[in-house]
């Protein structure tokens, strides 16, 4: 356990962080489902729908620093390559 007061400081801040972050990427994974299941379905239309509200949340996730921008990039290239392959 920390004994310095900066160093405790540091793990409430983490503590913060990560709860944040967790619920961010819980976010992410949520709205990439959604897609997966729309585009298992063969449904085009809720697929594209689904899409369009995952591509946000993906993007914002990026820019708080959850994802890398090129991981993020790349989840929303290739969930696009699947839902125009319909």
């Amino acid at each position: 356990m920390a004994n310095h007061a900066s160093a405790l400081k540091r793990a409430r801040q983490i503590e913060k962080r990560s709860a944040r972050n967790r619920a961010y990427r819980t976010r992410v994974r949520n709205v990439v489902k959604q897609v997966r299941q729309a585009i298992d379905a063969g449904d085009a239309e809720a697929a594209q729908s689904a899409l369009q509200q995952a591509v946000p949340v993906i993007d914002r996730a990026a820019g708080k620093g959850v994802y890398h921008k090129k991981n993020a990039a790349r989840k929303i290239s290739r969930l696009s390559r699947q839902v125009s392959a319909l």
